[in-house]
């Protein structure tokens, strides 16, 4: 029994570690929409958008899904509609609190990407800078070269620098002492050496592969430009800036300042295990905790042009396609996602998936009148979370629409 409740943590948290976001257009996930009969699906057709609504298609999602709590918020010229379905602890019949907040892992990497491209707007480096301009010879050995990686491929995702978190070590690490690795206080440089173990999986420029090794980097870059932390610089840059009021960067303190929903580290075969607070996340490529209002206001404000200049928007935006096994037919800018809407147009976005247990996904229209973020708890079914999500964000842009 323990052999067979380790073989199924391997097995899921090798899929964890490699699930970055969520698409809709494609048209292998029409066939996982059909998971989600009783959520909205891409779909032409369009209906008034109200909180039932939304309320009906989280339920839907969260019985599909098995998740254990979810919040959502869409914002539109109209006004802003929340539902929220689930519980926020197990064993506890409590809702998800209204203003949770929770940490949006991969969704940091906007941030980030957001503070890289002010810096190339203030002159203080470039796209087409080297990574060995500002970190030499750091990215060296077993191939890889920091000489032939630009920042531009750094936020791309098209360095072919590998995952640190696909490193073998760390995996097990994970699957054997998930207790200890919960507190981990890794420094950048040592997350990026996991990742400089193996040699590059192509030449950089030459295709695409989402690697969190390529954030990690960015943020000793910036740390090297400012001579302030990345953290500070974000705080300045875009939470001070725009008063997101529940938007933090923690560090190493794993606390959730406020409200929050319990989430737990859940796969097959093994008791669910409270992660709530675990520090696993403290770099550049995941470290915020955030809440559904001030990622709306985030997103929105971003494509709105208010936080770069247009120039800089305009890079940020120019996407490369980004095939992914379980979500064909994407496409990645710097730090940013685009997928089609049903009804025509599309939406901006990025999700982030933690091993502790948290899920978000969001989306904003490309004129920035209408947004959604969705907050998830804890689910071992990513296929089928992933088609609820897709469905019910198509479903609200679309919808929403006047």
């Amino acid at each position: 029994m323990k052999q067979l409740a380790r073989e199924s943590m391997r097995r899921f948290t090798s899929s964890l570690l490699t699930l970055h976001w969520t698409r809709c257009a494609s048209s292998k996930l029409a066939v996982l929409f059909a998971l989600t009969a009783s959520v909205s699906a891409c779909t032409s057709e369009t209906h008034h958008f109200d909180e039932a609504t939304l309320d009906a298609d989280l339920k839907a999602a969260q019985k599909t899904a098995n998740v254990v709590g979810l919040l959502a918020e869409v914002q539109t010229p109209d006004g802003n509609v929340r539902a929220r379905a689930g519980v926020a602890e197990l064993g506890s019949n409590d809702p998800v609190p209204w203003d949770a907040v929770f940490r949006v892992a991969s969704t940091t990497k906007t941030f980030t990407s957001v503070v890289v491209l002010q810096l190339v707007g203030e002159g203080k480096l470039s796209l087409e800078d080297s990574v060995d301009k500002w970190l030499p010879g750091v990215v060296s050995g077993n191939g890889n070269d920091g000489a032939k990686i630009t920042i531009r491929q750094l936020l791309q995702h098209t360095s072919g620098l590998f995952d640190y978190v696909m490193d073998s070590e760390l995996q097990q690490a994970y699957v054997e002492d998930f207790e200890r690795v919960c507190q981990d206080a890794t420094p950048p440089e040592g997350l990026v050496a996991y990742g400089l173990k193996h040699a590059p999986l192509f030449e950089p420029g030459t295709r695409w592969a989402y690697s969190n090794t390529n954030y990690v980097l960015l943020e000793m870059a910036i740390q090297k430009i400012t001579g302030r932390s990345w953290a500070d610089e974000v705080r300045q840059r875009i939470i001070g800036r725009l008063g997101l009021l529940h938007t933090y960067a923690m560090g190493f303190d794993p606390k959730l300042p406020g409200p929050h929903a319990h989430s737990y580290f859940m796969i097959p075969n093994v008791p669910p295990i409270d992660a709530t607070e675990c520090s696993t996340m403290h770099t550049a490529d995941s470290a915020l905790i955030s809440s559904t209002a001030d990622l709306n206001a985030f997103f929105k404000a971003l494509v709105r042009g208010e936080l770069l200049r247009p120039q800089e928007l305009a890079e940020m935006q120019k996407t490369v396609e980004a095939p992914d096994d379980q979500f064909p037919n994407g496409r990645y800018g710097l730090g940013l996602q685009w997928t089609p809407l049903s009804c025509g147009g599309g939406y901006w976005h990025h999700a982030g998936d933690s091993p502790t247990g948290f899920h978000t996904r969001t989306g904003v229209t490309a004129d920035g009148r209408r947004s959604v973020v969705i907050s998830m708890s804890s689910t071992v079914d990513f296929l089928k979370t992933n088609a609820a999500t897709a469905a019910l964000t198509d479903h609200a842009l679309c919808d929403a629409q006047e």
